[in-house]
């Protein structure tokens, strides 16, 4: 059974899957963390109001036969704030991943003279119509 077991995991790349998995939520934590911890206190002083994130328009207040008072409000700085989280996370995961998956160096090639496939510079017979080149 732990040999069956040990072969599913190499056939269907399950392993590969959960160990992208494990990676990705830590780079999730790593980027929140960035974005928290460093860049919103920034922006938080550069933006006029204090708590921006509290900003709201209230369209109707009520107060209740208790005595309690409710608001009616849209939250549009809870909403920008939300926005630029998004924006500010989605270019960090762009710079972490164009930073470390660089693109391979392409490969040299030429054409085929008889049927203009391409193929590898090094190659003494077409792929696609067996020709010497």
């Amino acid at each position: 059974m732990v040999g069956e077991f040990k072969a599913f995991l190499t056939r269907s790349n399950a392993l590969a899957l959960a160990i992208g998995v494990i990676i990705g939520a830590a780079t999730a934590k790593l980027v929140s963390a960035f974005a928290d911890d460093l860049l919103m206190p920034i922006i938080g002083l550069i933006m006029p109001g204090g708590d921006w994130r509290a900003a709201k328009w209230v369209l109707e207040t009520a107060t209740g036969p208790d005595g309690k008072v409710t608001e009616n409000a849209i939250l549009y700085g809870h909403f920008l704030g939300s926005v630029l989280d998004f924006v500010i996370i989605a270019f960090i995961v762009f710079a972490i991943t164009k930073a470390a998956l660089r693109p391979d160096p392409a490969v040299p090639t030429k054409s085929c003279p008889q049927c203009l496939e391409v193929i590898p510079l090094g190659a003494t017979r077409c792929r696609a119509c067996a020709s010497a080149v």
